[in-house]
């Protein structure tokens, strides 16, 4: 990689600079380009930026149980400083996560269980399991003040859902657009959107918010989901899966001894008190 390259992108994580990583890359984004209209064609629900709940019987698991599914992420959050944020996971998302401004605890990736991370949130990871083909589930967790800038998902093959957890009072200054849509977030509200249409978020308030995402395969006639079957396989043979893999096992590790050390301090301070 050229120093002209590195100068004018300073924060490209050294990983993404190797010249093969970045011909993968490439070749990746022209194969789902292409396959992106069998996928749509395939489709069992509309290819709209945001799918109507109607299509997914089983949200209903989600809206019925937010208010428990809320309390265990505020347990979770307790250890805030021990949770990533997401270009920490996935170095590739360094354009659009700066800092520790979105911060992600994640209890399902690439279609595998995160064991530990999903014993802190039981009640959530029941109701995950319900769902068809789940392939990620996280809390996605964005600062005050911050902007995610536009982008694009990777395959039309998988859609995302958001449920409203923590939303500030000004519900309308926190929100995305996906394609010409905008969508407010709203405590106990779900919602489905295809994120290979340009999507971005804002939220222009001084407080935290906090969404359950997760990703699940779209629903397909039986040729778009061998297709789409084929490219996860394929991806999960890449660094765009294996880096974030192994770097999910060490965050794992770090906030499960964050846990512990909280448990010890409170040990101490109850002994102290007897």
């Amino acid at each position: 990689m050229s120093s002209a390259i590195d100068q004018n992108n300073p924060e490209r994580p050294d990983t993404l600079r190797r010249p093969m990583r970045k011909r993968i890359k490439r070749f990746g984004k022209k194969m789902t380009r292409r396959i992106a209209g069998i996928q749509a064609s395939q489709s069992l629900v509309p290819d709209t930026p945001i799918i109507g709940n109607e299509h997914f019987d089983f949200l209903d698991g989600f809206t019925d149980n937010w208010q428990t599914i809320r309390d265990e992420v505020v347990e979770i959050l307790k250890h805030r400083d021990d949770i990533p944020a997401f270009q920490e996971i996935s170095p590739d998302q360094y354009r659009i996560s700066k800092g520790k401004n979105w911060r992600t605890f994640v209890l399902y990736g690439f279609g595998k269980k995160m064991e530990r991370n999903a014993e802190q949130a039981p009640v959530t990871t029941r109701i995950l399991e319900q769902v068809p083909n789940l392939q990620t589930a996280w809390f996605s967790i964005l600062a005050p003040g911050y902007h995610i800038p536009a982008h694009t998902g990777v395959t039309k093959g998988i859609l995302r859902s958001h449920l409203g957890l923590i939303i500030p009072k000004e519900q309308e200054k926190c929100r995305i657009r996906v394609g010409d849509d905008i969508h407010v977030w709203r405590p106990g509200e779900i919602f489905v959107f295809d994120d290979t249409y340009e999507h971005e978020v804002w939220n222009d308030t001084d407080e935290e918010r906090v969404v359950l995402l997760f990703d699940f395969d779209r629903p397909m006639r039986f040729w778009g989901r061998a297709l789409n079957s084929m490219f996860l396989k394929l991806m999960k043979l890449t660094a765009f899966y294996q880096e974030p893999r192994k770097n999910l096992i060490n965050f794992e590790d770090r906030y499960e001894a964050a846990i512990r050390r909280a448990d010890a301090n409170l040990e101490k301070l109850s002994d102290g008190d007897d």
